[in-house]
């Protein structure tokens, strides 16, 4: 397949390219060049916010074009317009790396992907001026409005692992670290739901092949029964033991509160807890939400164990 990925750098980007790479793609990343990318690759460079640079990536598209991009941008709507209308003739495929942030509230049980949508911000606005899903949704819209069916809305639950940017399991990693008393919000079988960036990647790829009829939204999470909060903070606390008995002896040890105890104290759940989510009647549909369409589509999920020891692996290399 002939891969177009708009960074590459960074951790979703990144993990595209590694997963095209492996797969024997032809890839190539458009990026400003603040980042490493892996050898192997096509590499340009140009800024995406400037149209002129838009226009050179387009001219440069390989003979019979691309066969599909992805598109991790969490900025401007205008920006995935302005890259969708400068690709649309030479790409097939569009894949844009969303987020259930797009469900407006309250989020039901099961929620799939008929749920209603927040209403999107204009293409000039930024998470600094409307709240992320909001530019998340102007994404998705600039994405269909230009390329109808050819485009996938990937609406990602918590994208986790080596790499991670924003860092949750790394917080949770460095918490443990220090060793003793680590805070286990909510109950110990509450499903934690996520997916580990390299699982997100291969998905990705495989849904955006030729010949794959994987279109529209897409919720993109492991199973609910694949991890709960002991099993998350459970593997934190196994693969940080060593390090934690260095610092202070013992390694952490969870002490569980309940989240009508922590939110009655006034914790900041997105400072105090990253990743976690309460289970209320407002957000009971993060916590059961319906993959079955990727799960359909190929998705498939590398146990949480796996995914906790990588990320420290990456945070504390040899």
């Amino acid at each position: 397949m002939r891969l177009l990925v708009l960074g590459g750098g960074g951790f979703v980007g990144q993990a595209v390219v590694e997963a095209g790479l492996a797969r024997g793609d032809d890839v190539t990343t458009f990026t400003r060049g603040l980042l490493p990318v892996p050898a192997g690759v096509r590499r340009l460079h140009g800024d995406r916010t400037a149209p002129d640079d838009v226009a050179r990536l387009a001219a440069s598209a390989p003979t019979g074009g691309w066969d599909a991009v992805v598109d991790t941008w969490a900025g401007a709507p205008g920006a995935v317009r302005s890259s969708a209308s400068a690709l649309a003739d030479v790409v097939g495929r569009y894949g844009y790396v969303s987020s259930r942030a797009v469900y407006a509230p309250p989020l039901a049980v099961g929620l799939d992907e008929s749920h209603p949508t927040v209403e999107p911000a204009q293409d000039d606005a930024t998470v600094e001026d409307a709240a992320y899903g909001a530019v998340k949704r102007g994404g998705e819209l600039a994405v269909t409005d230009v390329l109808g069916d050819r485009a996938l809305l990937a609406r990602c639950a918590l994208v986790v692992g080596p790499g991670e940017d924003p860092p949750r399991l790394p917080v949770w990693l460095r918490r443990a670290a220090r060793g003793g008393p680590l805070l286990a919000p909510g109950a110990r079988d509450q499903p934690w739901r996520l997916v580990d960036v390299r699982d997100l990647a291969a998905w990705l790829l495989t849904a955006l092949a030729p010949g794959s009829d994987v279109r529209g939204p897409v919720n993109v999470a492991a199973p609910e029964d694949h991890a709960t909060t002991a099993s998350v903070l459970g593997a934190v606390v196994d693969v940080t033991g060593e390090h934690a008995i260095r610092a202070s002896g013992a390694p952490a040890r969870l002490r569980w509160r309940s989240w009508a105890e922590l939110e009655a104290s006034g914790t900041d759940r997105w400072a105090v807890l990253p990743g976690w989510v309460p289970r209320t009647q407002e957000t009971e549909g993060l916590i059961s939400t319906d993959v079955s369409r990727a799960a359909a589509a190929g998705l498939r999920c590398r146990p949480v164990e796996e995914t906790v020891r990588d990320t420290w692996a990456a945070l504390t290399p040899a």
